[in-house]
């Protein structure tokens, strides 16, 4: 069972309504009760959703549309960051109620359609479901909130992206950063993230970009960018 938490507040203050939204959902994952953040960007065709979250995620992300004005229905689009569990887990019961097209990067795309194995570790294999487009680094999609760019931060998994949004300086991060730890911000979790160095790499081109606000999967929307983001940098070199 799933339980959803506010979603009132968009990817940034009340006060700029970007179209971005974070969608937090409390649910049972791995034996153990899991925050995650889904995403939900407006644009002119209808609502994209940023990782569909694992099985059993259904009725939160439902319960977070239906409060936006949304029915599941009107996603057209359900962009994946990675092949985890957590984040994908729940396409093939979301795509039993909805015809949205599924896009995740190539290098991710094997493990989503089934032709090759999540990591170990990672619970039973859930459901395969098709990649209808398989992305590259810099594709862009409109949106309410300007172009959202694809930004290729693998390490964490083969294929993760990010996905930036440089007119409202606004960064979802996926795995690529948390905000579930000590620290606000935080660069990848070593425990979780098999080719680290590739992660630092990563990070280190998210500080490049100009960032004022964050969504992570792990611990949502953080009022911080760049600056926190070269830090981590700095500090992995240490």
């Amino acid at each position: 069972m799933a339980s959803t938490n506010d979603s009132s507040m968009s990817a940034t203050d009340d006060e700029h309504d970007t179209g971005v939204h974070v969608l937090p959902i409390t649910v049972e994952y791995g034996g153990q009760e899991l925050t995650i953040t889904p995403t939900l960007v407006e644009t002119d065709r209808g609502p994209i959703l940023i990782d569909a979250g694992p099985q059993g995620a259904l009725d939160g992300v439902r319960t977070h549309l239906r409060s936006l004005g949304y029915d599941l229905a009107d996603v057209w689009l359900v962009l994946v960051t990675h092949r985890d569990g957590d984040h994908a887990g729940g396409l093939a019961a979301f795509l039993e109620r909805v015809d949205a097209v599924v896009a995740t990067h190539r290098a991710a795309a094997p493990y989503v359609s089934g032709e090759s194995e999540p990591a170990a570790g990672d619970g039973d294999r859930y459901p395969p479901v098709d990649v209808d487009i398989e992305l590259a680094d810099g594709v862009r999609f409109p949106t309410l909130a300007g172009p959202m760019e694809v930004v290729a931060t693998p390490g964490h998994a083969p294929g993760h992206v990010s996905l930036y949004f440089p007119d409202a300086n606004l960064l979802v991060a996926g795995d690529a950063l948390v905000a579930d730890g000590d620290a606000p911000l935080a660069g990848p979790k070593p425990r979780f993230t098999p080719a680290m160095e590739q992660a630092i790499d990563s990070v280190r081109t998210l500080a490049d970009l100009e960032i004022d606000h964050t969504v992570c999967y792990h611990g949502g929307y953080v009022d911080q960018g760049t600056e926190r983001i070269r830090e981590i940098a700095r500090q992995s070199r240490e």
